[in-house]
């Protein structure tokens, strides 16, 4: 059985990581077409001078940003609300909070569109100008992000321990005191949890960007579909390789920050049961 798994193991990781080594190899590839005919970093150069490219990175990772941290603000705040419901009310809620998550992204994108497209009539009835861009782009994502949220923000919520934010507001602290100060730290990996996957899914999103987007602002994803029509720049592959290191750098910081936190707090745990021993004897 060892060998079946071992070999179900190495399949499986060559079925996730084979095309991403491509893509890497064919990002210095001299030439243009799909075959191999020398090494170059020309395209990774000819990337910052591109300036289309650059744009829809800039419009990809701003929308993000912008609609990661909103998201992140009002699925803490509905959390917070959520948790203090009544059972039956609560219930209603998460049901109501799993749509968007299963609900198919090509109808998310078309409702969005259909929703955009009369609001932009309704401003116009008013002498008021509203183009899809920017602000549909960060409303649609910023709807899609909160269920994330608000999904990684309750589990930490049920595990806090009130009693502490009791303790807190006994000893002088305000409830908004007492929750800036003792609940926000317990629940803080579940906040940073929903907000990297607000993000991560902000930048990965296509579809809802698809029916979203506008003429002057396009995302990353929404350019790359329009290239693969004609020929995918090899700059795309440049680029593609660029943010795959830059996330394998990050991963490898939070693992390592990750293992210092924990020898740190053994470490404090091992010296705090022997000081009490000492204090004992």
């Amino acid at each position: 059985m060892r060998w079946y798994s071992k070999t179900y193991i190495g399949v499986f990781m060559a079925f996730l990581y084979l095309p991403i080594m491509i893509l890497i190899i064919f990002s210095f590839n001299d030439s243009k077409g799909r075959t191999f005919t020398g090494f170059t970093t020309k395209w990774f150069t000819q990337l910052f001078s591109d300036g289309a490219i650059l744009d829809a990175l800039w419009t990809t990772l701003v929308v993000a940003l912008i609609s990661s941290v909103i998201a992140t603000i009002m699925g803490t705040a509905a959390a917070i609300g959520m948790e203090k419901m009544d059972a039956k009310l609560k219930s209603v809620v998460m049901n109501l909070t799993y749509v968007p998550i299963i609900n198919p992204e090509i109808i998310t994108g078309v409702s969005f569109m259909l929703l955009f497209v009369t609001a932009k009539k309704w401003f116009a009835t008013m002498g008021m100008d509203f183009e899809f861009g920017w602000t549909t782009l960060i409303l649609a994502h910023i709807t899609f992000n909160v269920p994330y949220v608000i999904l990684n923000v309750l589990p930490k919520l049920r595990q806090l321990d009130h009693s502490l934010v009791e303790a807190a507001m006994d000893l002088g602290c305000n409830p908004l005191q007492a929750f800036l100060k003792v609940a926000i730290h317990e629940i803080k990996p579940g906040i940073i949890a929903g907000f990297l996957m607000a993000l991560t899914f902000s930048m990965d999103d296509f579809v809802v960007s698809y029916f979203t987007t506008g003429a002057k602002h396009q995302t990353l994803s929404v350019m790359i579909y329009a290239m693969t029509k004609k020929r995918i720049s090899p700059e795309i592959n440049a680029l593609s390789t660029m943010i795959f290191i830059a996330v394998l750098v990050v991963l490898v910081i939070v693992n390592l920050l990750e293992r210092k936190a924990e020898r740190k707090s053994k470490y404090s745990s091992v010296k705090w049961k022997g000081g009490a021993r000492d204090h004992v004897k």
